[in-house]
């Protein structure tokens, strides 16, 4: 499914990230004429692993699942790749083929750039090549203190935290409740659990000591923040 235009959402999504804020006009300028749009249902193949790497892509709406396979067959989520993140350039960079599966959860929109036209963008701007490296610094960073935080915070501070992070990406404030945040991003159990390094009961059961102490509640269609403060003090007192 593709539409060569962004919606206005969507460009703002792309414009409003941290990292591509901080580029020059004219290198935003450079790399968005260049760029093309790709829509996909949910659970469509965006990039499979091992493949050639031809795009520098960046999510402008939903979000891009990074998964790999266990040797059981069994899909392992890693990440998820929320709007205004860019990302597949370390395979443009080394030449080698793609090491994660890409795919989109529920309806989402990717910006991409082909591999020609983003090694012409860095021959054009040297700016580029300092921002890449700010980029790939902050994601080494992010990757220390997720392996700090595994290694050192009990579980509840770790979904405290994954939390917190979930909402400032993808939190909707409620209509009938002002304090309360809707994580509109739709994860089930077991995602949420691959994403913390636990199981799905253990995270279960920390959910629902939540919901009892009124700091979150569980609906059908998804979790709801009820208490930013309090999940902000468990991080704290944890850490």
């Amino acid at each position: 499914m593709d539409d060569p235009i962004l919606t206005i959402e969507e460009r703002e999504a792309i414009n409003s990230g941290r990292w591509f804020s901080s580029l020059s006009p004219s290198l935003r300028h450079d790399i968005l004429r260049c760029a093309y749009v790709k829509r996909f249902k949910d659970g469509g193949l965006i990039a499979a692993r091992g493949d050639p790497p031809e795009e520098w892509i960046a999510c402008a709406k939903g979000a891009v699942r990074v998964s790999s396979t266990s040797i059981s067959g069994k899909q392992i989520t890693l990440t998820y790749v929320e709007p205004g993140i860019w990302f597949g350039d370390v395979a443009i960079f080394d030449g080698d083929r793609r090491t994660h599966d890409a795919y989109a959860h529920g309806e989402t929109t990717i910006l991409c750039v082909a591999k020609a036209d983003f090694k012409k963008i860095l021959a054009m701007h040297v700016e580029l090549y300092e921002a890449m490296l700010r980029l790939h610094a902050r994601r080494i960073r992010q990757l220390y203190g997720l392996v700090e935080d595994l290694n050192t915070l009990p579980l509840r501070a770790r979904l405290a935290k994954q939390l917190l992070h979930l909402v400032r990406s993808y939190g909707v404030p409620s209509l009938s409740h002002g304090d309360e945040m809707r994580i509109g991003l739709q994860l089930a159990q077991e995602e949420l659990a691959q994403l913390l390094g636990a199981s799905r009961q253990r995270v279960n059961q920390e959910l629902k000591a939540l919901e009892r102490e009124d700091i979150i509640r569980i609906e059908p269609g998804g979790l709801v923040v009820r208490d930013r403060d309090a999940l902000m003090d468990i991080t704290e007192i944890d850490n």
